[in-house]
């Protein structure tokens, strides 16, 4: 039985979905810039919108952080559980401008800092990531668990951004991984994450992230069996970079960041 907290992250994201379908593969969509050059539209911004009045409706005391509109301070005191939403109302939204419907609505929910619940909407597919802490992780109806492959020559690599595979080696370990991977492909953002937790990747490597871009994929790729952590090798949403992996390759990839 799901909690109150997985129900409402599962409406919201989907309520935010609506909302995004509405604007999608609009050709008169206007596109705006934010301060860090990405691009921002009024789908992002009424989707977080509605997702955020749907937790204030239901759990009004509840600190929230959107990517849009910053964050939304609890109002319990300092003794008390703290409890956090994190949201990234379209994850993917070059992929959305462009009429690719590999994004997805964000929700991750913390309790003391450990993330709980994770929800990864992807309108377009019409398919469903969640998970719960303890409870298992799911795409529909459809319970998941990462792949078995043990070696990164035969593993499918998954990346964001295309200046990983062009820029200069640099000192950290996971950069060799690109040219030992079997096969290496762009389905990024939280679709490619998304895709390791259903064992349908060996493991994605973000190494620019945001907290609103990691905290509702932390449940779902432990709860399938996976291992995901930053660069250092911690587990939580602001170190700034992201890694999933499925469990054999994921603690090849904590040994050589202990050794490096």
């Amino acid at each position: 039985m799901f909690s109150e907290e997985l129900e409402l992250a599962l409406d919201a994201s989907r309520e935010a979905g609506k909302i995004a379908m509405s604007f999608y593969r609009n050709r008169y969509l206007e596109v705006m810039t934010k301060r860090d050059a990405s691009p921002v539209t009024k789908a992002d911004q009424e989707s977080e919108k509605k997702i955020t009045s749907l937790i204030k409706k239901k759990f009004p005391n509840d600190e929230i952080l959107g990517e849009e509109f910053g964050s939304s301070k609890s109002k319990k005191s300092k003794t008390s559980q703290k409890r956090k939403w994190i949201i990234d109302p379209i994850d993917g939204t070059k992929s959305f401008i462009h009429g690719v419907p590999l994004f997805g609505m964000m929700i991750g929910f913390e309790i003391d800092d450990t993330p709980t619940v994770g929800v990864v909407h992807f309108p377009a597919l019409g398919e469903t990531y969640y998970a719960e802490k303890g409870q298992g992780a799911f795409r529909n109806l459809q319970r998941l668990s990462v792949s078995k492959i043990s070696t990164f020559s035969e593993a499918t690599l998954l990346l964001t951004s295309p200046e990983y595979l062009t820029e200069e080696a640099k000192t950290h370990p996971f950069y060799a991984l690109r040219d030992e991977a079997k096969l290496v492909r762009m389905w990024g953002d939280c679709y490619g994450h998304c895709l390791v937790a259903a064992g349908e990747a060996d493991l994605m490597i973000d190494p620019k992230m945001n907290p609103w871009d990691c905290a509702a994929l932390l449940p779902i790729l432990t709860e399938a069996g996976g291992k995901i952590f930053d660069f250092k090798g911690k587990y939580h949403s602001y170190g700034g970079s992201l890694v999933s992996a499925n469990a054999a390759l994921g603690k090849v990839m904590l040994s050589m960041i202990s050794k490096h």
